[in-house]
């Protein structure tokens, strides 16, 4: 789960993270009297949507794709700049490297106060999964993509890893803000914020906390200039308070209704619809229809025990997208029935209309009672025994294939 630049640096304030004063807006207006309350000549602009590169991006209009601006984080010197860069942000397309050629409809922006720069660096903490630490990670080039940065000229990004059961060293923190050449009341400014911003990560439960730029000012003060902060859902029943910082029209609409039902449902770029029960057979089957030249279309886990209805919404959650020009399903039964299974595609076929191939391979708990359920329907598809005829049936029933 991500949260807004604004959102994140409300929890970097009360962390004890030094950031700018700013203001949350959601209309031109808003912007304007953000600019007079804050008492800054120079002020950042900044579209807030949930992607990275906003900066180096372009804004289109709606309706007639134009493109009104380039980037999406304007400096603005006046009350008419920004008045300006609010008109031709809000309610309108954001493209960047991470939206996608549809881009992002911006519906807010944050208006925050100048800072005179001496130099931009880059900071992350993220969730080291093989090594089962906190990494953190920081660089003197901030302000640029970190992919150049890691390709170009990869000693410019200094690394340490934090056991949990010992937590963030003092030495930790000194060595990092060494590394980047940081002395005197600068390097002291870093290890407290790099101290706060660590216990932020844990206490929080986040999967990423990202600042770039992090500045050093020209009176040695270390801010944080920027804010993407990441959540790891799975720890959401220790955290109700994330529901209030949920911005769901940033969120894939299937993926919201999909969560509502208890579905674990992902959508991709591909063609081919996926309905697994257990994340490990979903991947698997993604893999393999890969494996076969094909493309899968989501990442839809129903779970071990679905009943019916929710086996019916997984498979009308899959007929909606129109990206979809065929359909696997793969369930291997344990206490997910096949039968159940059997049922609810059926229901789900006749209600929406099935006008793509659908392959089924069910195996386990009562498959037998589910291909009997199939066979003597009307339903149109391919029953086959294993997920490897299963894959290359629905790729080549789509017209793709190696």
């Amino acid at each position: 789960m991500n949260i807004h630049e604004y959102q994140g640096k409300e929890l970097f304030r009360s962390a004890g993270v030094k950031v700018q004063e700013g203001v949350h807006c959601k209309s031109v207006e808003e912007a304007l009297a953000a600019y007079d309350s804050l008492g800054s000549k120079v002020v950042a602009v900044k579209s807030q949507i949930h992607a990275g590169g906003r900066g180096k991006g372009n804004l289109y209009c709606p309706n007639s794709g134009d493109l009104l601006m380039e980037g999406g984080v304007k400096i603005a010197f006046s009350r008419d700049e920004v008045e300006t860069y609010s008109e031709n942000i809000l309610g309108h397309i954001l493209v960047t490297k991470q939206t996608g050629p549809a881009g992002k409809l911006v519906s807010n922006i944050y208006v925050e106060a100048g800072c005179e720069i001496a130099h931009e660096y880059y900071l992350a903490l993220l969730v080291d999964r093989e090594e089962k630490q906190v990494l953190i990670m920081a660089s003197t080039e901030g302000g640029m993509d970190i992919e150049e940065v890691a390709e170009e000229t990869p000693e410019a990004i200094h690394k340490i890893w934090v056991n949990p059961s010992t937590g963030l060293l003092d030495s930790q923190k000194e060595d990092l803000g060494i590394s980047l050449d940081l002395s005197g009341a600068a390097l002291e400014d870093f290890v407290d914020m790099i101290g706060c911003l660590y216990d932020l990560f844990v206490s929080n439960d986040c999967s990423m906390v990202e600042i770039n730029p992090l500045v050093r000012t020209k009176s040695d003060e270390i801010v944080a200039l920027d804010a993407k902060v990441g959540f790891d859902e799975n720890a959401s029943f220790r955290h109700k308070e994330w529901e209030d910082l949920r911005d769901y029209s940033e969120e894939e609409p299937t993926e919201t209704r999909a969560n509502e039902v208890g579905l674990s449902y992902v959508k991709l770029d591909g063609d081919i619809g996926c309905l697994v029960n257990g994340a490990g057979l979903a991947m698997a089957t993604m893999d393999v229809i890969k494996l076969y030249g094909g493309e899968p279309a989501n990442f839809l886990d129903i779970g071990g025990g679905a009943d019916e209805a929710k086996v019916q919404e997984a498979f009308e959650i899959i007929l909606e997208d129109p990206n979809v020009k065929g359909i696997l399903v793969n369930i291997f039964g344990g206490i997910q029935r096949c039968d159940i299974v059997a049922k609810a595609v059926l229901a789900a076929s006749e209600k929406m209309g099935l006008q793509v191939p659908l392959v089924i391979r069910l195996s386990g708990t009562m498959f037998e009672e589910g291909r009997a359920i199939i066979d003597s329907s009307d339903l149109d598809c391919t029953s086959v025994d294993t997920l490897a005829e299963g894959a290359e049936a629905i790729v080549g029933l789509i017209g793709g294939g190696k």
